[in-house]
């Protein structure tokens, strides 16, 4: 079965850091591409950031580029979302979601999401 379980979030001040975490199992996870998605509240859900498998090259949403960092530990398979510079507009609920191939051309499993406030 597979499972995805994100964690770290919280509340956070303008301007601050956090970084989520998401423990995958139930499929090989060095093999797939990995992104992190968000839906703030009373609005749809934004692609956020995707990671290739293995590591491989990362994208952005404009949005966070520059202040997000997404990585992989395949030993651990933890997906990671590094998150610098928060801003109110960031606040939502951060899912992490398994692509269908190493190349994220669609997503197949969703975490139960973390909740990220960022307010002052």
């Amino acid at each position: 079965e597979v499972q995805l379980v994100e964690s770290g979030g919280g509340s956070v001040q303008p301007g601050g850091s956090l970084r989520l975490s998401c423990v995958v199992s139930g499929f090989s996870f060095s093999r797939y591409a990995m992104s992190w998605v968000r839906q703030a509240p009373g609005k749809g859900l934004e692609w956020v950031s995707e990671i290739k498998g293995g590591g491989g090259p990362t994208n952005y949403a404009a949005s966070v580029k520059g202040r997000f960092t997404i990585s992989r530990d395949d030993a651990k398979n933890t997906l990671y979302l590094q998150m610098n510079g928060l801003k109110p507009e960031d606040t939502a609920v951060y899912y992490c979601a398994k692509c269908r191939s190493g190349s994220c051309y669609g997503l197949d499993y969703w975490g139960k999401g973390t909740l990220l406030t960022v307010s002052s």
